[in-house]
């Protein structure tokens, strides 16, 4: 027996009809609200409804195909009364709901009071009723507002027929098309939709509202998918609807799913993630480079210098600071030659977030921004010249910066990080005459060596994880306060690069799992001739450990990952490497590398 195709419109307090198939038997489960509840809708794709019922029987059949009532109809007073909004709904055709409450159906109006009128001719007491807070109406009186057939099914006189043409909807309206590949599914099985709404005079389709679509259906029944859209003039389509029915025995579950397809940076569920061992972790010989780290004090109250080194080489630069000055400000860093030579100064790759309030979005910003810049500028500085290498936009009161810049300088230079109230110039003279601001002694500042961890984890047993920023399996980054002279520690190792080689990595699924709080970030892949940058998570922030975020799923042997913690964000993180029940990024191969660390 075929599923009936039915959606009512989330009117009615935001209750939505949806399909169950219990037993034999299709359920309308949906809660009829009150009079001042907007139209109810019905996608039909019948040219005519025929509804067979019997008067105070709770089944009945759509079309042939056997559903259930919410309110049965009822005989009183010698009429057969059916509830209005259900019935407009089985039948696809909107109640109107005016201004002061009534309702209207065609050409019938019935208002607060119970009181019916057709045409403007009004009709006997007791034509519509209001029983158990529901509108019923005479089903004559219903067949004659939609120009329907009414008729009996049986020889009591209790089984009746009622056959009406579909409404015929605003011709202007957009209309909502999709389909799935399938009628019927496993349990984990993959729906696939196509969509083919389109406009009847070619207007653009603003918006897509889908209701009860779903990738992959886990558990058995009938499932109602729903399609609305939306037109460039305002007009909206009558919902579409198709049923999906899922059976037999299960293909995949949720966790397996998502490891087979999920798109990278989606969520998933995985309630054992803290369960899994940890893969080995192998320390191994590379290049590296210091990192200057500005973040005390993080909020200054006046101009000054923040932070202050000298350095030849590569060099990563990271700071975060916000406007406490009670003016338009800006943050700048300033390179001064001291070699008695010219020096020059480039920019390899910069990532910035400003100006932001929002502390959670910088670090993401700027990551990605950084794996997504390919160069920057050279500057050529006299002996004694000094030039901006950074300068933030104008920052507003409680507003802020956040940025990570990698420089190389063929000799010494001496960069110093400074907050100037807008119209002072990020000048040597100016710095000079600057005090050096103290830190805030909650945040941290320093010059820190070797700011590139290199490490390889050679897999096996899976599902394995590894920890990130925890100060203990993976310990955190020491270095010196040189305004102060005193040690610092960089708790969660921001502005660190690991540079992270997984080998037996074919076939294998690679998640970040948060295990600090909020996390927002972005991570470098390379899968063979393969690159992209990752936003993790596409959208939202994660916070659960339980709620891992889907990195990649490797097709190469080897997989190179590079990752920079997240200004803004909380430390640490797992990277958690499972079978992925497939090999290859499928829709990812056109992505060729640009980032290099």
């Amino acid at each position: 027996m075929r599923a009936v195709s039915l959606f009512v419109q989330p009117l009615l307090r935001g209750c939505a009809l949806r399909l169950q198939r219990p037993r034999s038997a299709l359920y309308l489960s949906a809660v009829l609200s009150t009079l001042a509840a907007p139209a109810l809708s019905t996608t039909v794709t019948a040219g005519s409804v025929q509804l067979t019922f019997t008067v105070d029987a709770p089944d009945l059949n759509v079309n042939g195909d056997a559903a259930r009532w919410l309110a049965p109809p009822r005989l009183i007073g010698g009429r057969t009364l059916l509830p209005l909004r259900e019935t407009a709904a089985l039948l696809g055709h909107p109640v109107q709901v005016g201004g002061t409450g009534q309702l209207g159906l065609g050409r019938v109006m019935v208002a607060p009071d119970g009181t019916a009128s057709l045409a403007g001719v009004p009709q006997p007491a007791g034509t519509a009723l209001i029983i158990d807070g529901a509108v019923y109406l005479s089903a004559r009186t219903l067949a004659d507002a939609l120009d329907a057939n009414l008729s009996a099914a049986d020889d009591t006189g209790r089984a009746l027929t009622l056959t009406a043409l579909r409404d015929g909807g605003n011709p202007l309206a957009p209309q909502a098309r999709f389909s799935t590949d399938k009628l019927v599914y496993a349990p984990g099985e993959r729906v696939v939709y196509t969509e083919y709404a389109y406009d009847p005079d070619g207007a653009d389709l603003t918006s897509r509202k889908w209701a009860g679509r779903q990738d992959a259906f886990f558990q058995p029944g009938t499932y109602a998918v729903g399609l609305s859209v939306t037109n460039s003039r305002g007009l909206s389509s009558v919902p579409f609807t198709r049923t999906v029915t899922v059976q037999g025995a299960p293909l995949d579950s949720p966790l397996t799913y998502a490891l087979k397809y999920a798109a990278p940076g989606d969520r998933f569920l995985d309630a054992q993630v803290l369960n899994y061992p940890s893969a080995a972790v192998l320390p191994v010989a590379g290049t590296s480079f210091p990192l200057i780290f500005s973040d005390s004090p993080e909020v200054p109250t006046r101009s000054g210098v923040l932070y202050q080194d000298t350095l030849a080489g590569p060099v990563r630069l990271l700071a975060y600071h916000l406007n406490g000055l009670g003016k338009p400000a800006r943050l700048y860093v300033l390179a001064r030659n001291i070699e008695d030579r010219p020096v020059e100064v480039r920019t390899l790759r910069q990532g910035e977030t400003a100006p932001t309030r929002v502390e959670g979005l910088l670090g993401q910003v700027t990551l990605l921004d950084y794996f997504a810049s390919t160069g920057g500028p050279r500057l050529t500085l006299a002996p004694g010249q000094s030039a901006a290498v950074y300068a933030s936009p104008t920052l507003g009161v409680g507003s802020g910066a956040n940025v990570m810049q990698d420089l190389t300088a063929s000799g010494r230079v001496e960069l110093t990080f400074l907050m100037l109230e807008d119209g002072l110039p990020p000048s040597a003279q100016v710095a000079q005459q600057l005090p050096y601001l103290p830190g805030d002694g909650k945040h941290v500042r320093g010059t820190f060596p070797n700011a590139v961890r290199h490490l390889r984890v050679n897999l096996g047993t899976l599902p394995a994880r590894i920890v990130i920023g925890d100060g203990q399996l993976d310990p955190a980054i020491d270095g010196i306060d040189k305004l102060t002279n005193q040690p610092v520690r960089l708790s969660g190792n921001y502005g660190v690069l690991y540079d992270l080689e997984v080998n037996g990595a074919a076939g294998m699924a690679v998640a970040l799992s948060p295990r600090g709080g909020l996390y927002r970030g972005a991570m470098n892949v390379q899968d063979g001739p393969l690159s992209q940058t990752i936003k993790l998570p596409r959208s939202g922030n994660a916070i659960k450990p339980q709620e891992p975020v889907l990195l990649w799923r490797a097709g190469s042997d080897r997989l190179n990952i590079d990752f920079i913690p997240a200004s803004g964000s909380n430390l640490p993180i797992s990277l958690v490497f499972y079978r992925s029940g497939q090999k290859g990024v499928s829709g990812l191969g056109e992505f060729l590398k640009t980032y290099q660390p």
